[in-house]
Formats: C-alpha cells, sequence, structure tokens
C-alpha cells in the first residue's frame, strides 16, 4: 500500500465513522461506478487500491448492500479478489451467493476451502459455476445434500475424477433421479455407464431408453430387460471412442504388435476401452461380452478371456489392477490367489465358460 492510499483509507476510515448508513451506502455505490466504469483497464496497483477501499468499505455497510455489491462485482472478470473473497466467504447467503456462481477471481483452493467449511447454500450457489474443476466437484459430492449433488451432475460444465463418478454411482443405488441424470450424462467415462447399467433400476433403464439419448454411449433400447448384453451391443457399437480403440487395436494386431506387453500397457495407462477392445479381438468374441465380464464378473472373468489369449501373468494383473483402480473398490482382489487360479486354469475350461456366457448373452 502506497503512503498515498494509506492516507485515503485513513481519511475513509474516519468519514465512515461519522456518517450514517444512507451515507456509506452511497459511498459504496459511487466508488463502485468510478470502478466498473473502466474495470478492464486498472493495472494491478490500482486494483489493489479498489479492493483496499471496497474492504473498508464492506465492513461498515448492512447486508442489503453487501449483496448489490456481490451482484455488481460478481461478473467481472477483474474483480478486486480480496472482497471477491471475503463476499464469497460471507454467512450470508445472499451475499455469498453472485461471486460463489460467478466469479472469476474464485480460485479452486478458494472453492474448496468454502466448499468443506460453508453452508449446503453455499455448495449449492457454487454447484451453478460455469465450469467446476474435479477437485471441487470432489468436495462438493462428498459433502453435499442431495440438491446440491443433483445440481452437480445437472451442470454439464462440471468434471467429476474418477473418486467422484465411483461416489456418484454408489449414491445413484438409492436415488432413481440421480441415476437418470448421472446416466444422461454427456461426458461420463463408458467404464462408468457400464457400471451405472449393471446396477440400475428397472426404473432407471426404462427411463434412459424412453429418452432415445443421441450420446455415442447412450443409446441404451436394450438396457430394459435387466441391462443385457444386448444393451453393451447397441451403446457401445455407437461409441466414437470405443470405435477409435477398435480401429487402433486392428491396426497395432496387423502389424503384428499387439502383444501381452501392449494389452499390460493399455491397462497400466488406464485405457478401459482399449483394453477392452483387445481383449475382443484376440479372444474373438464381441466387446460387449468383454465389458461384461470386465464389469459385471469378478477376477474369475479376465482370467477366463486371458487364458484363452494365453496373456503372461504380468498382463492379466495390470487388468486386474485397471479393473481395480476403474471400480474404486475398497477391497482388491488377492493377486497372489489370482496368479494361483490363473496358473492352474485349463484353456480347455476358460473355452467352456466362455461359450456358456456367449449362449446366455445370445439368449438375453
Amino acid at each position: 500500500m502506497t503512503g498515498s492510499s494509506a492516507g485515503l483509507l485513513g481519511e475513509l476510515e474516519t468519514s465512515l465513522a461519522h456518517s450514517d448508513d444512507v451515507r456509506r451506502v452511497e459511498m459504496l455505490r459511487r466508488v463502485t461506478d468510478l470502478f466498473l466504469l473502466h474495470a478492464s483497464n486498472y493495472s494491478e496497483e490500482q486494483t489493489s487500491v479498489f479492493d483496499d477501499v471496497f474492504e473498508v468499505l464492506v465492513r461498515k455497510i448492512e447486508i442489503s448492500a453487501k449483496v448489490l455489491l456481490s451482484q455488481r462485482l460478481a461478473p467481472v472478470p477483474s474483480a478486486p479478489p480480496r472482497v471477491i473473497h471475503t463476499l464469497a466467504f460471507d454467512d450470508a447467503i445472499e451475499v455469498a451467493a453472485p461471486v460463489l456462481a460467478l466469479s472469476e477471481r474464485l480460485t479452486d483452493d478458494m472453492l474448496i476451502d468454502n466448499a468443506k467449511t460453508k453452508s449446503q447454500d453455499h455448495l449449492l450457489a457454487m454447484s451453478g459455476r460455469k465450469q467446476i474443476s474435479a477437485p471441487v466437484t470432489d468436495v462438493l459430492v462428498d459433502r453435499g445434500d442431495s440438491n446440491v449433488v443433483s445440481a452437480i451432475v445437472g451442470n454439464l460444465g462440471a468434471e467429476f475424477s474418477e473418486g467422484g463418478y465411483n461416489r456418484l454411482l454408489d449414491l445413484s443405488e438409492r436415488d432413481d433421479d440421480l441415476a437418470t441424470c448421472v446416466g444422461t450424462r454427456p461426458s461420463i467415462p463408458r467404464h462408468h455407464f457400464v457400471k451405472l447399467l449393471s446396477r440400475a433400476s428397472h426404473t432407471v433403464r426404462s427411463r434412459l431408453e424412453a429418452l432415445n439419448l443421441d450420446a455415442p454411449r447412450a443409446d441404451v433400447t436394450g438396457a430394459v430387460a435387466d441391462a443385457t448384453t444386448r444393451t453393451h451391443e447397441r451403446s457401445a457399437a455407437e461409441s466414437a471412442s470405443l470405435a477409435a480403440a477398435e480401429r487402433l487395436v486392428e491396426q497395432l494386431h496387423s502389424e503384428g504388435r499387439l502383444d501381452g506387453d501392449q494389452i499390460a500397457a493399455f491397462a497400466n495407462a488406464g485405457r478401459f476401452e482399449e483394453t477392452n477392445a483387445a481383449l475382443a479381438l484376440l479372444a474373438n468374441v464381441p466387446v460387449a461380452l468383454v465389458e461384461t465380464l470386465m464389469i459385471k464378473s469378478r477376477s474369475e472373468g479376465v482370467m477366463i478371456l486371458a487364458k484363452i489369449i494365453d496373456l503372461p501373468w504380468l498382463a492379466v494383473k495390470a487388468i486386474l489392477d485397471m479393473r481395480s483402480a476403474l471400480s474404486g473398490t475398497s477391497v482388491p482382489p488377492d493377486l497372489n490367489f489370482c496368479k494361483v487360479s490363473y496358473s492352474r486354469l485349463k484353456p480347455a475350461t476358460a473355452q467352456q465358460v466362455l461359450r456358456f456366457h456367449r449362449t446366455r448373452s445370445k439368449s438375453g
């Protein structure tokens, strides 16, 4: 703070101490008008002076004036950052809501701190932001009530982490409306969408069918019959990302490079669709059947496919690790037990089990 600005603030403090509420509100209005007149042209130093002035005024004014200030500064990208922070953390939601919903001055760290400490109304206001990063939505989904979670799921500008999606799927099992909203998000990763279908109630599957969605992975007409493989086939066939994965593995296969090491590399990178496409191609089965075995069965489904392809154990382990990471399970498979079981599994037995799954898939 410069000497001149310090003197200005001293005079302002003295003036406010001898002013009534009407005079203080008028002073705030005039300062706000002055700032907004050239907001985009002020330097950081000039904005900082306004910040000092606003903070002095905010301490002396009533809530209705704070609400107006919040509404006027919230949409301004260059708004003074300290007063924006002060307004966002105000206990009165009518003061905090405009900046929580709109202000670009609030960093992810500020939003996370706010979401961890303030009311559900604060979280709900935050859920309406144009863009929300995954670290912020993690807190909103974990701490928010049903209204907050529904709002954040309905916000197409919100991003979710793997853990966030797993939390949403857990909550969706008890809430058909939430499950429908999660299932209709265009950006939901395919493995989470398949998992949602496998858990969904008849009501949810009927809703998804009735919506007749155009999203690449969301045509679930066949799902009403219990999220069967036919559902996965229809949604998988229309998945642009899956189609790209299939083209990639077909090229690798034609070049003689689609082997256990490549599949392990896909799995270690968490590339669910490429891993599934590779297993389907080498085992000569539909991708939908691979998804069913990956998502709905336990570890034996993976080992059956791997044995038919004759994958080395390290590739099988990579797939099992990927599966555990994507599912968010708190109890990963016993890898030592799986390793012994895989070594004892005979190819003829694996073929027989796979034929059973194929038959059940066709009957479905």
